[in-house]
């Protein structure tokens, strides 16, 4: 037990001496700059001197200059000859006294700085000594004073240690075994109690390391991604320490915990390693900074080689990081996905491929986010094995796998050993062979099927408009129904789907508009595109049949095909080179002067919308595709338009696409109601439930408003199954959500009158605190705002009276609390309005802006104005209690 108190002492005093280690540092800190600050001093003194010699050369010039034009002169008395060449020595020897004064001035300078900074680093030195041995002997007489506990501690452990030997001989003591002695001598140790300064430190356990992107590597020889280990992590309080802590880099991720016993749990903290961060050796022994923005991690190892290994680990996962679309674009959807056995140097492996552009990255399994590995594709060469006629070595080491795969495909990258995949079906093999040719860069005119290589043609031409390939049969209108599909699909499922969708388009196209019966065109519409979205695979397939569809035929037909391409462009994009194609579809057929032209042209603008903004998440609503069918769209740069209700029973109509998100949709509104940024003004957009609940839904700022709105529309008819609940429809309310009240001052008229109504709104509902009084002097000032002036006095008689009674009324149902108004008579109830008439006719004359300052005023005397109150129910007790949420 002594042993393990002057270890802790030991560990105490390890602990003390790196902390005046740092502060060491900082006076050695505090030296260099002023240091710097007498080097700016010299430079000042040198930029003086040289400003002298500057003009110690103007003198020297101009007397060069007089003596050549006395030199000149013979008409000169030797007299004026005499006085110029005194004058001339005289400008010597007077820029001689110059220069010999700035050098004892540099001199006394430098010697000035020199004690100055002497005297500094004494004085500094003598405080750090004097403190240290301040500190050195405090530690001494804790050192004494625990020595002396050690000993009497001892004395104790002995005397109890006689005392159980006496009691040993009356009980023999019980059997203990050997495992829990083990446990309990583990438990007691904490997994991160070492020395940090030892030589050797402990073995780290490290996780299982990955192969790098480079594909010629061997197994053996690639680089780690994942990684875990101890470290010591810079903690900044009051005062800068090292915290030992256990790291696992995992996913591209760098967590920590206290010991590695922790790592089930929720994580101590993370650091951000990202594109933007930079990772390099930091200035003290053994220490790797981490910036990532305006925060900056320093990291300390046990010992030089594994600060190596980390920095190596780290610099790779972010090299991926950095390059990978994965992580620069992580809404990219892969061309193609799933499961695959990878065979390299004789080793296969089953993975979830993904190919994303030119790349194809694989993974452990379809749920990680942090690839494997990756193979570079541009120039590669892609082929089919055939295996009665191949025997190469790689595969022969694969043994079963082989044997269960039944096609094989051969990736050779420039200067890289081949990489095999192995594929059980041969629709999916079909599939992987057509997308790695593109990917590739490889001429695909010989692979895919007939429409693919027809596209490939036209690729390698450029999209040449006079080629007879255009007018090939398999690019141009068809009526007959599709008996395979026009791409590649990985399944036979989504052959007999695509086949499907061709049906649907063309229904879609082959019956003319009624206005009665659009819910025909709606539905048709509806199906096909949501069969697009939950299949991405079908997306390409899908605008080949469009372009097909919307190629010379008659008018009716042709327009609804461009009406259903336009719908289609708005959700979702399809992939090289099919992307190409309908780039050059629409640019053929863009023309001003026809409506197709003009439904080309508003397709062009929608796709390049969609690039932007990135794909839709549900289907178009109802509203979306009447809007596209019976409104010309093409008319417009925005084709659809909702109304947007205020709390004071107004609205705004405004106009958006359908890649308009809520920031660009609020912004907008903002702009037309007279409203701040959303930043400053802080209003945000609501939804009600579609359930019918008194519910409402805050909008986040980048979901697409199209696709709220169906996802509403969606939800209600879920509710509402068997109903026709055509007429029912999506409402969006725009009013403050967090207060701030150091933005008053900048607020606009229109912010403070909505802002009033959603104060009243409060009031009305109880969850405001004012009394009888002050509600009703609240309500006449909403009442001035609303109907103006109070024409009518509440005792004139005849109809005038009536509907004086009948809007005051109206005022108390809107502006007064409900649970003042329950509990009162008739009599009371006409004595109010008495009373509410009188305070409001007091207000006459009065500006509607003004009388919302007063009301304003008012409310914000309340310390929680701005907040939200909620009525709750307690399960346990049959009560209504108040919950207050303050947003400050």
């Amino acid at each position: 037990m002594a042993e393990g108190e002057e270890a802790m002492s030991q560990e105490v005093w390890k602990e003390k001496c790196v902390v005046l280690e740092a502060l060491l540092m900082k006076f050695r800190v505090q030296v260099i700059k002023i240091r710097e600050l007498t080097a700016d001093k010299i430079q000042q003194l040198e930029t003086q001197v040289t400003d002298a010699e500057k003009r110690a050369f103007a003198d020297h010039q101009q007397v060069q200059w007089m003596e050549e034009k006395l030199k000149a002169s013979d008409s000169q008395s030797g007299d004026s000859e005499v006085r110029l060449f005194r004058r001339c020595q005289e400008l010597q020897a007077l820029l001689q006294e110059k220069e010999d004064v700035i050098a004892q001035l540099e001199q006394q300078l430098e010697e000035q700085v020199r004690a100055h900074d002497a005297k500094t680093v004494e004085e500094k030195a003598a405080k750090i000594k004097e403190w240290v041995m301040l500190k050195l002997s405090e530690f001494e007489m804790e050192n004494a004073a625990l020595r002396e506990t050690n000993k009497q501690q001892e004395a104790q452990i002995g005397e109890l240690q006689k005392q159980v030997q006496c009691f040993n001989f009356a009980c023999p003591p019980p059997a203990v075994s050997m495992s829990s002695m083990t446990s309990e001598s583990d438990y007691a140790i904490p997994p991160d109690a070492y020395s940090t300064d030892t030589e050797c430190p402990e073995p780290e356990q490290k996780l299982p390391k990955t192969c790098s992107s480079d594909g010629d590597r061997s197994v053996s020889h690639c680089e780690p991604m994942e990684k875990s280990g101890y470290l010591l992590k810079m903690v900044k309080t009051w005062k800068k320490t090292w915290k030992r802590r256990w790291f696992v880099l995992k996913d591209g991720e760098l967590l920590y915990y206290n010991s590695p016993s922790d790592v089930i749990r929720k994580p101590q903290g993370q650091i951000e390693v990202n594109a933007t961060s930079s990772i390099a050796r930091g200035d003290g022994k053994q220490v790797l900074q981490v910036v990532t923005g305006k925060r900056v991690c320093y990291l300390k190892a046990d010992s030089p080689n594994l600060l190596e290994e980390w920095l190596r680990v780290l610099q790779s996962v972010l090299r991926l990081k950095a390059a990978s679309p994965l992580f620069t674009q992580p809404d990219i959807r892969p061309g193609m996905k799933g499961l695959l056995i990878k065979v390299k140097h004789g080793y296969s492996k089953r993975v979830w491929c993904a190919l994303i552009g030119k790349t194809l990255y694989y993974f452990r399994s379809q749920e990680d986010k942090f690839p494997l590995g990756q193979i570079k594709l541009w120039e590669a060469r892609v082929e089919e094995v055939d295996r009665t006629k191949d025997s190469c070595d790689d595969l022969k080491a694969c043994g079963r796998g082989l044997d269960a795969a039944h096609f094989i495909l051969a990736v050779h990258p420039q200067e890289q050993g081949p990489t095999y995949l192995l594929i059980e079906s041969r629709h999916e093999k079909e599939s992987w062979l057509y997308h790695l040719s593109v990917a590739a860069g490889a001429a695909v005119s010989k692979v895919g099927t007939e429409f693919e290589q027809l596209v490939g043609k036209l690729f390698q031409l450029d999209g040449d408009p006079d080629s007879q390939i255009w007018r090939h049969p398999m690019l141009c209108f068809s009526k007959e129904a599709l008996l395979s599909p026009l791409t590649t699909l990985p399944s036979q499922a989504l052959q007999t789907e695509a086949v499907k969708l061709f049906k649907t388009c063309q229904l879609f196209v082959n019956v003319a508009i009624d206005a009665p019966a659009i819910d025909y065109h709606v539905s048709l519409a509806q199906s096909a595109l949501q069969v697009g979205l939950a299949h991405p695979e079908l997306q390409n397939e899908f605008f080949c049949q469009l372009i097909k569809q919307t190629q010379r035929r008659l008018f009716h037909v042709y327009t609804l095909g461009w009406q259903f391409l336009a719908l289609c462009v708005g959700l979702f994009l399809p992939q090289h080179p099919f992307l190409w194609l309908l780039q050059v579809h629409l640019k053929r057929h863009g023309d001003s002067r026809t409506e197709v032209g003009k439904y080309a042209v508003y397709c062009q603008r929608s796709l390049e919308r969609t690039q932007q903004k990135g794909e839709r998440q549900a289907r178009p609503s109802r509203m979306e595709i009447l809007s596209i069918l019976l409104r010309n769209p093409y008319h417009h740069s925005l084709p659809f338009s909702v109304p947007v209700h205020f709390l004071n029973n107004t609205y705004q109509v405004v106009s958006f696409d359908a890649s308009t998100t809520v920031d660009e949709f609020q912004c907008r509104l903002n702009q037309d109601s007279g409203i701040r940024k959303t930043g400053l003004s802080c209003f945000s957009l609501y939804t009600d439930d579609p359930t019918g609940r008194e519910l409402e839904h805050c909008l986040q700022g980048g979901i697409k408003i199209c696709d709220i709105i169906s996802k509403w529309e969606q939800a209600s008819k879920e509710q509402h199954t068997g109903k026709s609940e055509n007429t029912r429809t999506v409402r969006l309310t725009y009013k403050n959500r967090l207060y701030f009240s150091l933005q008053v001052r900048w607020e606009s008229e229109r912010e403070r009158l909505l802002l009033a109504y959603q104060t009243n709104e409060a009031i009305v509902a109880g969850h405001f605190p004012v009394n009888k009084e002050l509600a009703l002097e609240m309500a006449a000032l909403l009442a001035q705002v609303e109907f103006g002036d109070f024409e009518r006095p509440f005792s004139a008689p005849g109809p005038a009276q009536t509907k004086s009674n009948q809007t005051l009324k109206q005022v108390l149902d809107r502006f007064y609390p409900k649970h003042y108004r329950k509990t009162m008579s008739e009599e009371q109830l006409r004595q109010l309005l008495q009373r509410l008439s009188a305070r409001w006719a007091s207000l006459r004359g009065r500006s509607s802006s003004e009388c919302v300052r007063i009301y304003l005023t008012v409310a914000r005397k309340w310390p929680f104005f701005g907040a939200k109150l909620f009525e709750v129910e307690v399960s346990v007790c049959v009560c209504v209690c108040v919950c207050v949420c303050v947003c400050v």
